[in-house]
């Protein structure tokens, strides 16, 4: 189907079970409406209700495990492509310059000289940030690098999101009046006490991008490398020739599988302890990895990974065999090692995809209590144990997409107008989905 007949496919559901699935709540069935009706602007008002990352969330977010996989047309057939619709929208907006509509409300709030800072400019600061300054808050985001994004800048790579959308996605966001204080980060030149004192709200976004360890042997060596810092920082590693095997099934996991098929690695091999249809990766990530001749090896798991002669590089890694067994009280079935099921393969290179966690050094700056999962603590505000801080996002151990981290940013928002403003304006909810 080209956009045009994608568009005509959609039924208008009343009820609206696509909007139920859209972690962002967008009213998609009014959106497309409009779109049908070609008022492309009055569709963009609708949608940026909700949601400030339309030209991204319609490329990269898993739309078949969220909005689609709810559509009524779904159910015999294939389901709607919402996502190719939002990103189509997003691009209208973008070439016909459509602003991002401040609230009715702004001119009052700003009378209120209220002030937050928002310290990192990915998704979820970016949403909070925009929903604070639609409502006439004087916004500054804090960021470390030297371009906001996250990981929308700073992760996803260009085959898969173009960073010219992210930019024009970011000055839409900015063009609401928010300023930008680049390359600052907490405990180097960002002291979070100073900024206490001088904002009424603190919000907390900066990301859980330090990939997990799986504390086996030989992971210390040269040859290993997290994928999630790879990623954000760009790093120029030689691959070319190289055999190269990437642990994990996610899309940070398939991000570096291709990454690493396209600096021309001899063999790209992901290894995911689980069955495919598991895999936490976006379906069509994991079937473009696979047209791009990338192997996979499922229901299996590493154990060790094996040096050189002189214990520097590595030289082979040791993979066991799984099987998926139920096991009482879980959702679904686990993956348990087969013993005596291991083996060994040549390789050159590995890099951890199974996960990310908040930066230790950060969470010990920053004083506020965590959880059990090494994430800062929020209560059902996304305040943090400093009532004046609120955090959201990654770093709250929120669902790793940007859709999400998105929504956590904006709920967030909400619970910081409700507790700067007066008791006498109207509550946080209605400024921000009015």
């Amino acid at each position: 189907m080209d956009i045009e007949e994608e568009i005509n496919y959609c039924l208008n559901c009343k009820t609206k079970p696509c909007t139920k699935g859209c972690p962002l709540e967008n009213d998609i069935p009014e959106v497309i409406r409009l779109i049908k009706n070609k008022e492309f602007e009055e569709a963009y008002k609708t949608l940026t209700k909700t949601t400030v990352l339309p030209a991204a969330c319609g490329r990269i977010c898993p739309h078949m495990k969220q909005c689609q996989s709810k559509c009524t047309r779904g159910i015999k057939q294939e389901p709607v492509q919402i996502g190719s619709i939002e990103a189509y929208l997003a691009d209208i907006a973008i070439e016909n310059k459509y602003k991002i509509e401040k609230f009715e409300c702004y001119e009052e709030n700003k009378a209120k000289n209220k002030k937050v800072a928002v310290i990192g400019g990915g998704p979820a600061g970016l949403t909070c940030a925009a929903f604070l300054a639609r409502s006439g808050i004087n916004v500054t985001i804090y960021e470390k690098h030297n371009k906001l994004g996250g990981i929308l800048e700073h992760g996803i790579p260009e085959f898969r999101l173009e960073k010219r959308k992210v930019e024009q996605v970011i000055n839409n966001i900015l063009d609401l009046g928010i300023n930008v204080e680049y390359n600052k980060e907490i405990g180097k030149n960002l002291n979070l006490l100073e900024l206490v004192k001088e904002y009424d709200a603190i919000f907390l976004g900066i990301g859980a991008n330090v990939s997990t360890k799986m504390n086996i042997e030989g992971e210390a060596l040269n040859g290993v490398y997290g994928a999630n810092e790879v990623l954000e920082f760009n790093k120029e590693l030689n691959i070319e020739g190289k055999k190269v095997a990437i642990i994990g099934g996610g899309n940070v996991a398939m991000d570096i599988a291709r990454t690493a098929k396209r600096k021309n690695a001899l063999e790209v091999t992901v290894i995911y302890r689980r069955e495919r249809d598991q895999m936490p990766a976006e379906l069509k990530e994991i079937e473009e990895a696979e047209n791009e001749g990338i192997k996979f090896l499922f229901k299996n798991n590493i154990t060790k990974i094996i040096s050189d002669e002189n214990k520097e590089e590595v030289k082979k890694i040791e993979c066991i065999k799984t099987e998926l067994i139920q096991k009482d009280g879980e959702s679904r079935p686990s993956p348990v090692n087969i013993e005596g099921s291991n083996y060994q393969i040549d390789m050159d290179m590995v890099f951890m995809a199974v996960g990310s966690k908040p930066e230790k050094e950060i969470i010990d700056i920053l004083g506020l209590n965590i959880n059990k999962y090494g994430n800062i603590e929020v209560d059902n505000e996304y305040r943090t144990s400093n009532k004046k801080i609120f955090a959201a996002g990654d770093l709250i151990g929120e669902k790793a997409t940007v859709a999400f981290a998105a929504r956590s940013g904006r709920n967030a928002a909400n619970s910081i107008l409700k507790n700067i403003l007066s008791s006498s304006m109207m509550n946080a909810k209605e400024l921000i989905l009015r």
